[in-house]
């Protein structure tokens, strides 16, 4: 069983990885780094889900603490470190205003939380907390009075999606297998194997792989996947619906403010793609199927009265330009309160007797994903015994190899070497691409070379790389998670995307089928 699939082993895998979220996605990069040859099938896209409906921060967790869950503040804050550098183009400071509320937590109760969120673990790139007067300083000009005392701390912002399929990238350049819109129908363990009967979503084709072991990394499917396969367990996840909004640009700056209600629960306003202002989260448990949840009118109203709350322009529903809900599978520690629930993450290994493992992955967060995967796959050692050391903590995801970190000045550099793209659209391609923007606009030299222009500075070559490179197939795939150009492109214009991306895929498939003949 430790032994690498060889060239003669058709369709056998070490590890077939269910889920194409970050964790699936996470694992997927360090294991075949590790040696292992790896299949990783998503039933929908890539970040489809949980993924890409997060707040879009990589941060330690600062409310955490209120919880005791110092292992996991410490381990989210190394990991934040870890991705600023590995990641400077998908992963960004972000300074936080946090308005005293005197009758939520005393002020000295903050301070102290504050304290030990700078100094649980080493911190080098981003600046420590400090007091502000809010009467002076420029920050509390939005805010109503309620609190002339306010903090401010650093922690990051990212674009979820995007993190998600830099992983799926570097994973499948170096060997890995991504097949996306691919449901694994059916498994079992026979002669020391899974075999496995995968299922395309698209064309109904079967197919049959065999894996050395088996990755659950389903998210909200966890339990049905473990179910499905006959093995159910005594852990479970609790599932949490989390929704934001979205509204036009709130007030100036860069930064983002930490608001906290009366009912001790926190909501986040933050500048987002330029224009706009992201407001979340609401914490619901959620029991329906989790498809495609949606926000309810109470969460909406709940998150506008927090802004009405503490801001001087109130924001309404007529202002909410987007909305999305995610289904959080919080690891089930027998919390009452959901907005106490752990945000860590714990395995479930079956191997009776040795047999080919199924390791199953319970909760986790963003944040901690690179190190949940290596913690998998130390749990596996065993079982793979010529597989190699963890590598992931200083290899930059792909596009991430930027000069000094300095994405800012990487950006100045690029739009310089392209005068003919608008500025905002050179720095959304490096802030989405880093180093590898030149290749997602196929290192065109004029406009005429992008081909098709889509609006707000999608072209043809941008969706032509998104399609050959990145697994995308609709429209939404480009719009909501490739990118947030959705924010302004049209519904028209998505199904002109539509058909373009459709008659890419088919020219594909053509020039593959002329090489093979």
């Amino acid at each position: 069983m430790g032994e690498a699939s060889g060239p003669d082993q058709r369709g056998l895998y070490d590890l077939l990885i269910i889920g194409g979220g970050i964790n699936g996605a996470g694992i997927a990069r360090d294991a075949v780094g590790r040696g292992l040859k790896i299949l990783l099938v998503e039933q929908d896209d890539l970040a489809a889900h949980t993924s890409s409906a997060s707040t879009k921060l990589i941060h330690g967790g600062l409310r955490y603490l209120e919880t005791y869950d110092f292992r996991l503040v410490r381990e989210s804050l190394l990991e934040r470190e870890r991705l600023l550098a590995v990641a400077p183009h998908l992963v960004q400071p972000l300074r936080f205003v946090l308005p005293h509320d005197p009758l939520t937590r005393p002020a000295w109760l903050v301070r102290l939380g504050l304290f030990l969120y700078d100094h649980l673990a080493p911190r080098r790139r981003l600046p420590s907390c400090e007091r502000l007067d809010l009467r002076k300083d420029a920050r509390g000009a939005p805010l109503k009075s309620l609190s002339s005392v306010a903090f401010a701390y650093s922690d990051c912002a990212t674009d979820d999606s995007r993190l998600v399929v830099a992983n799926c990238v570097d994973a499948a350049e170096r060997g890995a297998t991504i097949r996306t819109r691919t449901r694994l129908e059916q498994a079992e363990r026979t002669e020391g194997l899974w075999n496995c009967i995968m299922v395309d979503r698209d064309t109904s084709a079967m197919s049959r792989v065999r894996a050395r072991g088996l990755i659950n990394a389903a998210g909200p499917w966890v339990s049905e996947v473990l179910n499905s396969l006959g093995h159910p367990t005594q852990k479970h996840v609790r599932l949490v619906k989390g929704s934001h909004i979205v509204v036009r640009r709130l007030y100036e700056g860069e930064h983002a403010y930490m608001l906290q209600n009366p009912d001790r629960r926190i909501v986040f306003a933050i500048p987002y793609e330029r224009d706009f202002t992201l407001i979340g989260t609401t914490d619901i448990p959620f029991e329906a199927p989790p498809v495609q949840p949606v926000i309810s009118d109470d969460e909406a109203d709940y998150l506008l009265e927090t802004i009405g709350r503490w801001f001087k322009k109130p924001a309404t529903s007529a202002d909410i330009v987007w909305t999305y809900s995610g289904v959080r599978p919080l690891f089930d520690d027998g919390s009452h309160n959901v907005s106490a629930m752990t945000r860590d993450y714990a395995f479930d290994l079956n191997a009776p007797d040795g047999a080919a493992p199924l390791l199953s992955i319970f909760g986790g967060k963003l944040t901690t994903y690179r190190r949940l995967a290596e913690h998998a796959l130390d749990d596996l050692q065993r079982f793979f015994p010529q597989m190699k050391a963890a590598w992931t903590g200083d290899a930059p995801l792909p596009g991430g190899n930027v000069p000094g970190g300095d994405i800012d000045t990487y950006a100045r550099e690029f739009s310089a070497r392209h005068p003919f793209l608008q500025p905002e659209t050179a720095e959304r391609l490096v802030h989405s691409y880093g180093t590898r923007a030149d290749e997602a606009i196929g290192n065109a030299k004029s406009l005429d070379d992008l081909g098709r222009d889509f609006g707000s500075g999608l072209s043809e070559a941008e969706v032509r790389y998104l399609t050959q490179k990145e697994w995308a197939q609709g429209a939404d795939d480009v719009l909501w998670r490739r990118s947030k150009l959705g924010l302004r492109i049209t519904g028209e214009t998505s199904e002109d995307i539509d058909a373009a991306l459709l008659q890419m895929r088919s020219e594909t498939i053509a020039s593959r089928a002329k090489v093979e003949t």
